[in-house]
Order: C-alpha cells, then sequence, then structure tokens
C-alpha cells in the first residue's frame, strides 16, 4: 500500500485549470481498483491519494499519467507501508 503526497508548485489558479483532467485520472485508478482514498491538504498546498499497487514502479507508472504530474504542477512524494493493524471495515484493502 502506498501514500502518496502531492506538493504544489504551480499558483491554485494553474491547478484549478487541471482539475477536470486531474479527476478523470483519479476516476480512472478508482475504477481499477488500484486507488482506496483521495484528497486534497488543509491548507490547501497539494493533495493525498492512498493507493493499492504491487510495486512503487506500477505507482510510478500510475503518476506519469497525472495532468499534474504532466504539466510540472506537483511534486510527488511515495511513501510504501505495510498496514499491521486497521479497521475491519479496510480490510478488503489489505492484502495478504
Amino acid at each position: 500500500m502506498f501514500i502518496i503526497s502531492l506538493t504544489y508548485k504551480s499558483s491554485i489558479e494553474n491547478v484549478e485549470q487541471h482539475i477536470p483532467q486531474h479527476n478523470i485520472f483519479l476516476n480512472k485508478y478508482y475504477e481499477s481498483g488500484n486507488f482506496i482514498a483521495s484528497g486534497r491538504k488543509e491548507p490547501r498546498t497539494g493533495g493525498i491519494i492512498i493507493a493499492n499497487a504491487a510495486s512503487q514502479n506500477d505507482i510510478e507508472h500510475i503518476i506519469s499519467e497525472d495532468p499534474f504530474y504532466v504539466h510540472q504542477i506537483a511534486d510527488y512524494e511515495i511513501t510504501e507501508f505495510i498496514p499491521s493493524k486497521y479497521n475491519e471495515n479496510f480490510k478488503l484493502f489489505i492484502e495478504d
């Protein structure tokens, strides 16, 4: 499992211009089952995506399709983690 932290390096006005395409990107990976949750940071300096994928290389490939990445709107930090404790409702996202 991965936490993808986006930090904007562009103006909010530029970010907002690309949100419709970014949402299409997000929807694609929600439909594929790779994305579990996402949202913007508060204060509005970027966003967070919780994702499931086989490897960091897979996550990097996914990120390369994000319009925020393509147009150099955000920097990305990827943190891989292995959940050891979780709410039972979250179990379906955990790969044994």
